[in-house]
């Protein structure tokens, strides 16, 4: 009975120690969140968000800073410009059904031919005719063909009523009698219009030597 009573008291014992040591190990866990609760602050003390707004700040000044196109008003303007100082600003051009059109042969040799074209001012207001007039001569088979322009600048030619201007066609004379050209007429529109006129070949007028492309069309000037 002695041992029995002594092997009950010494499970006893070791139940109670156990049973002290668990707790203790309770209250060990329980106080070792509290240890680590100072770092929880440290997420709201990030400074970091302002720095990128002050960045996108910054970059949205640079570019509102910029004009693009601020350059191209100018271009614009001096076209208007040039085209007024080219009319004068204030003359108008002549029209075409102001314009009393005449040709005639001026041939200064037998080798030089060239056609004077004559345009007088009908209308009851100054006009300009300064330029080059369009110029076809249409052939004795209906065909047509352009005359290119001659090396030569633009006069200001500004026509008061009853005023002439004149320019020339300027070709070499074929005196062989076996040119192929046969012009009948001269369709003439003057300069900065598009209505044309159609005049006779003048009688007399030399022959022309090779073909139409080699005939040439002169600027307008004033015949005083």
């Amino acid at each position: 009975m002695k041992l029995s009573r002594n092997a009950g008291l010494a499970v006893l014992g070791l139940a109670t120690a156990l049973s002290l040591s668990a707790c203790n190990n309770g209250e060990d866990s329980a106080q070792a969140p509290a240890a680590k609760t100072p770092s929880s602050a440290s997420p709201s003390s990030s400074g970091g968000g302002s720095s990128p707004d002050s960045g996108s700040g910054s970059g949205g000044a640079q570019t509102g800073s910029a004009k693009p196109g601020s350059g191209t008003g100018s271009s614009s303007s001096s076209g208007a410009v040039n085209g007024g100082a080219e009319s004068g600003g204030k003359t108008t051009f002549c029209k075409t059904e102001d314009l009393a059109v005449d040709a005639t042969n001026a041939a200064p040799d037998q080798s030089s031919g060239r056609i004077n074209i004559t345009m007088v001012n009908r209308g009851s207001a100054t006009c300009s005719a300064t330029g080059f007039a369009g110029v076809d001569i249409k052939d004795a088979d209906h065909t047509s063909n352009p005359i290119e322009r001659g090396q030569a600048q633009p006069r200001v030619t500004t026509l008061k009523p009853g005023d002439a201007a004149v320019f020339d066609l300027a070709y070499t004379i074929d005196g062989s009698g076996k040119s192929l050209a046969h012009p009948t007429n001269i369709l003439v529109t003057p300069p900065n219009e598009t209505h044309t006129v159609s005049l006779t070949w003048p009688a007399g007028a030399g022959a022309i030597k090779g073909a139409y492309t080699d005939v040439q069309v002169y600027p307008t000037h004033t015949t005083n």
